[in-house]
């Protein structure tokens, strides 16, 4: 299909090529109308007038004539568009370029601005760089170039920064959205009054920045230059082959990117981006901070030395450094020429230069410092090396911001510190030299200590090595006989057919007593109905978690079976991964990955740490549930009921990503089969749905019923058989109907969403947790029609009524809770119910 579209945009371009003007000048009696080219003599670039994906306005622009995907690099009246193919690009008789509609001739849509006087006709050619000239014909001089124009893309020759003498000022300003070419929010510019430096404006605010020397050494391929004197100050790119295309573009979103056209895939390939981290985003950790981007859980902010965070809470609890650092509160303040000093920041991006001063070129690093020492003023110094201009210095004058640690591009600065400061840094730097200095020797003691190890080495080898012959043989038998109780398990037919397909490790059981430190109550992360699991830690350092079947457990080999045949094929971000089992005497392990975050129920149903569970996550977490049954149900290899869905079997990775566990008592079932009837009911009272419980008649909507309870526990923040004889109704979902027939619904949202949770959301969310529980399977929706009701605004149709709604005129039901002090919120897994 990919191969029909590319083949038949090239058939448009030759066609266009053909039926269209080739020319790559016009001239004062010429004119370009729409639907004709003005192409680049080398056929690089094409003139003319287009129209966005999905706009109907027209634009003059120039675009890549070379490649299939339109890609435009300039637009003439981006902020004028022309409504209807009427436009017309022609040279007045005053030497301008002029682009007018037919509409209306008298008055000019764009105009070229010409700042030179023109004393003879002019010409306007499109050259194969992609910049469109304004020549006087006979003088050649050119009068106006769109390069001293650009719009959001900067193409090789083309300059960003200012001409001192002329008052010319190159920059990038980005699109107003992805087809709407308007003057956008985002504006990338050269700051030609104080130290040069990138900057990238969000409106008029600082959105991200770039020292801007460094810059010229960056990627050589490319052939960066940067031009610093009296006259001009601007940075440009060349490319050395003239057959890469290649472009930098700031994207509407406020991106900087840097692009290459990819001939084999017929893509832009993106290799470079800014802002791309927390830290690329202007001042993220406030002033006197510093920035510590991709360190995985931890905090990315940090004081410069000699200074301390302003609002500590801000910074330890809400994560939170917008307020900055201070100067470090101490007996002897920093007094100018009394033992103060300098200690060095190695490899960051310096802070932002608008309270920098560049000295004289040629300044040594000692006079440097000595420059910024004398004056009282001087909170910081850098010494640089730039190319092929020698070592300049920059000191800074004022409050240090935007600083960011660069490993691989950054440079050394030296921050101004009191003398108490300067011995800390200096009795660090010798502890170091001294840790040096013993490691030396340790290495020397090592060497001489193996020299002696390897005399008695060749007699010690052998005998460990008769050794490992022996527990080879060993091991051979211990998988012979697990591998014989297996098959016995599952019987022949199944351990030689579907388990050789399986994607799973068999761990030895000396591989899991040692990961688990002897099953240790230490390691003990939980337990279930299948028996106690364990944290533990392969040889390879992967953290798993152990699921242990208890001699009493209520559920057995059938469980065991079922979860080793049904998750082993699954696959999916929203599924815990099952990396293996052992099966050795009366053994039976699963080895799973390990989630840190434990169950959702542990954060959901606890007061402290429901607080983490903002609306957001919240609402993230019933989209990857969703998606996870959807899986199962409909996208899997093998089409399946879990049948046990319930808070406590959602984990939470480290992200709090959510994923299924614990398929001991799923079922698998045919494609097109609609439900199916079964003898023995297993799962979780308050999560069952009433046909399944009253009848066993099991099917996806069991399942659909059982995500609807988890729905709406996520909202209200209370478990569904939590309710006490106190309340009106005693059930979760007679109390949320009862509610939503009086309007009253948001009243049921867990009190901490309060101030994260749009009444809008909060509200449908309620309704399609509503839907998924009402009485009649043939009511719920599907799983797929679910994830389309959560991510899109289609229309809801009204819920029925939901099963189990007990209230207090339940006498029955109300006699049996009052025998109680105290609600039974058990949700222990029930395996074996039998009908009647």
């Amino acid at each position: 299909m990919d191969s029909q579209k590319l083949c038949l945009q090239s058939i448009l371009l030759i066609l266009q090529f053909i039926f269209s003007s080739s020319l790559d000048t016009i001239t004062i009696n010429q004119t370009i109308e729409d639907g004709n080219l003005l192409i680049s003599q080398g056929n690089n670039f094409a003139l003319g007038f287009f129209s966005p994906k999905n706009f109907k306005y027209r634009y003059l622009g120039i675009w890549y004539h070379k490649i299939p995907e339109q890609t435009v690099v300039w637009i003439a009246n981006r902020n004028n568009p022309i409504n209807g193919s009427s436009g017309i690009l022609s040279i007045d008789q005053y030497g301008n370029l002029i682009l007018y509609s037919n509409h209306n001739k008298e008055v000019p849509v764009w105009h070229a601005n010409i700042t030179v006087e023109v004393t003879d006709t002019c010409v306007a050619q499109l050259l194969d760089s992609g910049n469109l000239i304004l020549i006087q014909d006979r003088s050649k001089r050119i009068v106006w170039q769109s390069f001293d124009q650009p719009t959001d893309t900067l193409l090789p020759g083309m300059k960003l920064g200012l001409n001192r003498r002329t008052g010319m000022f190159w920059f990038l300003t980005s699109w107003r959205s992805t087809n709407d070419p308007g003057t956008g929010n985002f504006s990338l510019q050269v700051d030609a009054i104080r130290a040069p430096q990138f900057l990238l404006y969000r409106g008029k605010e600082y959105h991200w920045r770039c020292f801007a020397e460094p810059l010229t050494s960056y990627a050589q391929a490319l052939n960066y230059s940067f031009v610093h004197n009296q006259d001009e100050i601007y940075a440009s790119y060349n490319l050395d082959d003239a057959s890469i295309i290649f472009r930098i573009v700031l994207d509407y979103s406020g991106t900087i990117k840097k692009l290459a056209w990819h001939e084999k895939v017929g893509k832009w390939k993106e290799f470079w981006s800014a802002p791309n981290s927390l830290c690329g985003t202007y001042n993220h950790c406030g002033t006197y901070g510093i920035c510590y981007p991709d360190i995985f859980g931890n905090f990315e902010c940090g004081c410069l030395p000699g200074y301390e965070p302003k609002a500590p809470n801000d910074w330890n609890i809400l994560r939170d450094a917008s307020s900055g650092c201070v100067k470090k509160q101490i007996e002897s303040s920093l007094v100018c020429g009394q033992g103060e000093g300098f200690v060095k920041l190695a490899h960051v991006k310096l802070p932002d230069t608008s309270t920098a001063v560049w000295e004289s070129m040629g300044t040594s690093p000692i006079d440097c410092e000595r420059e910024c020492k004398r004056n009282c003023s001087c909170s910081a110094y850098a010494s640089l090396d730039i190319a092929g201009k020698g070592t300049g210095c920059l000191t800074w004058y004022g409050e240090l911001k935007d600083t960011v640690d660069n490993w691989i591009m950054g440079c050394d600065i030296h921050i101004r510190v009191d003398a108490l400061e300067l011995a800390k840094a200096a009795q660090n730097s010798n502890g170091f030299q001294e840790s040096k200095n013993m490691l030396v020797v340790l290495v020397v003691s090592v060497v001489s200590a193996w020299f002696i190890i390897i005399l008695f080495a060749y007699f010690w080898l052998k005998k460990k090595k008769r050794k490992e012959v022996r527990n080879q043989w060993n091991e051979r038998l211990i998988d012979a006989i697990g591998d014989t109780y297996f098959k016995n398990i599952l019987g022949t037919n199944e351990i030689e057919g579907s388990m050789s397909h399986l994607d799973i490790a068999f761990f030895s059981l000396n591989t899991i007593v040692v990961a688990t430190n002897n099953f240790s109550l230490a390691n003990k992360i939980g337990e279930g109905g299948f028996g106690l699991v364990y944290k533990g830690k392969l040889s390879n350092g992967q953290e798993v978690a152990v699921k242990r079947l208890s001699k009493n457990s209520s559920q057995g080999i059938e469980e065991f079976k079922n979860e080793v045949m049904s998750i082993a094929k699954l696959q999916h971000k929203n599924l815990v991964k099952l990396l293996g089992c052992c099966i050795q005497g009366e053994e039976l392990m699963l080895v799973y990955e390990y989630l840190p975050n434990k169950s959702l129920d542990s954060f959901l149903f606890d007061a402290t740490n429901k607080i983490v569970l903002n609306w957001r996550k919240r609402f993230d977490i019933i989209i990857g549930i969703a998606r996870g049954i959807l899986y199962i149900h409909q996208d899997s290899r093998l089409s399946i009921i879990h049948r046990d869905l319930k808070t406590s079997n959602i984990l939470l990775d480290a992200e709090m990503n959510p994923k299924i566990s614990d398929f001991g008592l799923a079922r698998i079932f045919k494609g097109d089969q609609i439900q199916e009837k079964t003898k023995r009911i297993a799962g979780t009272l308050g999560y069952m749905s009433p046909e399944y419980v009253a009848f066993g008649k099991l099917s996806p909507k069991s399942d659909v019923f059982s995500f609807g309870i988890i729905l709406l526990e996520i909202i209200i923040g209370k478990k569904n058989n939590s309710y006490c004889e106190e309340d009106s109704f005693l059930s979760m979902t007679g109390h949320i109907w009862h509610l939503w027939r009086e309007n009253r619904a948001l009243e049921i949202i867990d009190s901490s969403l309060r101030d994260s949770c749009p009444s809008n959301e909060g509200l449908r969310c309620i309704q399609i947790g509503l839907l998924c529980v009402q009485e009649d399977a043939m009511d719920r929706p599907t799983m797929s029609t679910i994830v389309l009701m959560l991510n899109s605004e289609i229309n809801l149709p009204p819920p029925k009524q939901p099963a189990f709604i007990f209230n207090k005129s339940y006498n029955n039901f109300s006699s049996l809770t009052r025998k109680q002090s105290v609600c039974s919120v058990d949700d222990k897994t029930i395996t074996e119910v039998v009908c009647r």
